[in-house]
């Protein structure tokens, strides 16, 4: 298995102890009390409201760091990207690792527990191939993640963690949160497991769009030195692999190459 370096701490940012959100939170509330006790409830009311969509917009922005620091761009100037590929292993994941093979590319698949307990072939494969592993959950929870209390997140987090670590021999690094989002009882699992948080800053929606043309050109358009791309393997649609392939291709003639950050 290729070595892989440990990352640069400027990017690997692991979360540190803070309740910091919680201060907040208590302060936003007083000044609301305060407003409603002074001004009544028509100025109180849409306080309130205003406060809880503001907390409410740390967790869903993917690339807020309202709830711990999150990496969502690579600090370089040339024309290298890093490509992740969420939702695996699947049965997209061998032909992809052909693909990637097949352009010289690398890859950081951020894999969902449960389903690498099942096929922990293909995990050992995407590191036998030099492609990074990430943290994705243990069960993918993608309707409620966002609200998850610190019971259930630390399990989803640490249990994907051990399930990772036994079947490749080595922890993972990088976590994606399910949809890209957070909330206040994520940092803890992820600072005692030495993970740091992955968002992106190019993205088309292709677990749910099926036209490979329209989302490569989308991916296309939001191309940049060091952006990191969000990918998804075994969609529904079943056009996965064509569409990475197409992004694979127009990489290419756009003189753009891949990156994983541990090789910065």
């Amino acid at each position: 298995m290729p070595a892989i370096r440990a990352p640069l701490p400027s990017l690997h940012r692991v979360p540190r102890a803070s309740s910091a959100w919680l201060w907040a939170l208590l302060a936003a509330h007083l000044v609301v009390f305060a407003a409603w006790w002074q001004l009544g409830w028509r100025s109180g009311l849409p306080l309130l409201v205003v406060v809880h969509l503001g907390f409410l917009c740390g967790a869903l922005r993917p690339r807020s760091a309202m709830y711990g620091p999150v990496l969502s761009h690579l600090p370089i100037d040339d024309r290298r990207v890093w490509l992740t590929i969420d939702d695996g292993p699947s049965d997209d994941t061998r032909t992809l690792l052909d693909l990637l093979d097949a352009h010289g590319a690398k890859a950081t698949f951020f894999l969902v527990g449960e389903r690498a307990a099942a096929r922990p072939d293909l995990v050992r494969e995407i590191a036998a191939r030099g492609h990074g592993v990430g943290n994705h959950s243990q069960g993918h929870p993608q309707a409620r993640f966002w609200a998850l209390g610190p019971a259930r997140m630390r399990r989803e987090i640490v249990q994907c963690q051990d399930t990772l670590r036994a079947i490749t021999g080595v922890a993972p690094r990088w976590f994606r949160a399910v949809v890209g989002h957070a909330n206040p009882f994520v940092s803890a699992p992820l600072r005692d497991c030495g993970l740091a948080r992955v968002a992106w800053d190019a993205r088309a929606y292709d677990a749910v769009r099926s036209d490979p043309a329209a989302v490569v050109a989308r991916l296309e358009r939001e191309l940049s030195p060091g952006a990191i791309v969000l990918l998804h393997e075994g969609a529904r649609h079943g056009r996965s692999v064509e569409m990475i392939a197409l992004l694979l291709q127009r990489m290419q003639a756009l003189g753009y190459a891949t990156v994983l950050p541990e090789q910065l």
